[in-house]
């Protein structure tokens, strides 16, 4: 195979496997699952376990993903962040993007 044939079938491949991230990340409410995000704010983000927890269902999008990437930064330590800093260590900013795209469409 010769060299371009085996870059542009590498770049194919790159690019393919991004799409499949890109459209995992346009499904919120996968995430939201896939995340465990259920486990501490409840089905659709209406039903915490504990009252310190926040309802999230119909939040303002860009207050949320604000609140899940200052968390996952450090630059937000108070409340019950400690506990949220583990669970978004590793949810890209496209995915936070589209999870609070989710919660602020749930009524």
């Amino acid at each position: 195979m010769s060299k371009i044939k085996k870059l542009l079938v590498g770049t194919t491949i790159a690019l393919g496997a991004f799409g499949a991230t890109n459209s995992m990340a346009n499904d919120g409410e996968a995430l939201y699952t896939a995340k465990m995000c259920q486990t501490c704010h409840g089905a659709e983000g209406k039903a915490p376990i504990m009252p310190l927890y926040p309802k999230l269902n119909g939040q303002n999008k860009e207050y949320l993903a604000a609140q899940m990437k200052d968390i996952k930064s450090g630059k937000r330590t108070n409340g019950m962040s400690a506990a949220m800093k583990a669970m978004v260590a590793n949810v890209s900013d496209a995915e936070i993007d589209a999870i609070a795209e989710y919660l602020s469409k749930v009524k």
